[in-house]
């Protein structure tokens, strides 16, 4: 690996090394939350109003992997929506070989489902979350949730979990996700569910790329919460792409 100012350069890696560097802890015994964001330098979380409008290839690259290593892709309804969901469409081949190393992965080369936290449980059931995707979406509402709307999505083929009676608590959400023996998790936002997640102290990493970009206006950042709050991080790795992106790993100290 070609380390520079105690940085390590993307390009001189190959897959399993840029796997080595990002794999899930061993031996977990509940859920390990993983976020992953990506932000222009000035702070903004989306241009266009979708986060795809800041990616760079080395942006995808990590995106990817980090889909190839995770059990379950968790986020919340709304960034599902804008963002057009599907399926993760990882590679059933690496994953299978991730699995065989203990680094994450599955043992079939299934890919991991997506699981999205919604109260309402208001999503359209002809999405591609349930239109084109390998295995059932997962859907993690509430009892209170209309039960037409709910009868829909399993209909479509969801799998539909109850994990709250109005609300659903980052803990609700864990012990759902628990309970399906998905401890791998990689959440991919929006800031809201990232921020009640942070405010309840579940997260236990975060990867943020720094797209080589400035955009201004009125964009959001990758979190949003009710409240202030301090996490102290430790940074693990920073990778730079020749394009100026910069992608950091954090965890908690």
């Amino acid at each position: 690996m070609q380390r520079i100012h105690n940085a390590i350069q993307l390009t001189g890696l190959n897959r399993d090394e840029l796997a080595a560097l990002y794999a899930y802890p061993a031996g977990l015994q509940h859920p390990w939350i993983r976020a992953n964001f990506i932000s222009s330098i000035d702070g903004a979380a989306t241009s266009g109003s979708v986060s795809e409008g800041l990616g760079t290839p080395a942006d995808k690259t990590v995106f990817m992997l980090l889909r190839q290593l995770a059990d379950v892709i968790v986020v919340g309804a709304g960034t599902a929506r804008a963002e057009n969901y599907g399926g993760a469409g990882t590679d059933p081949i690496f994953r299978r070989a991730l699995h065989d190393r203990a680094m994450g992965g599955h043992r079939d080369g299934a890919p991991p489902p997506i699981a999205v936290v919604t109260a309402s449980a208001s999503l359209d059931p002809g999405a591609r979350l349930f239109t084109e995707t390998e295995v059932p979406t997962l859907i993690i509402t509430t009892s209170t949730a209309p039960e037409n709307r709910k009868q829909q999505l399993a209909d479509a083929g969801a799998h539909v979990i109850e994990a709250g009676g109005v609300a659903i608590t980052p803990q609700g959400l864990l012990h759902a996700l628990a309970d399906l023996g998905l401890q791998r998790v990689l959440c991919e936002g929006g800031p809201h569910l990232f921020g009640e997640l942070l405010e309840a102290d579940a997260v236990d990493e975060l990867c943020v790329t720094t797209a080589p970009i400035l955009v201004g206006g009125a964009a959001r950042r990758i979190s949003l919460s009710a409240h202030e709050f301090r996490v102290p991080m430790v940074r693990r790795h920073i990778l730079l792409d020749d394009d100026g992106t910069m992608l950091t790993r954090w965890t908690r100290s």
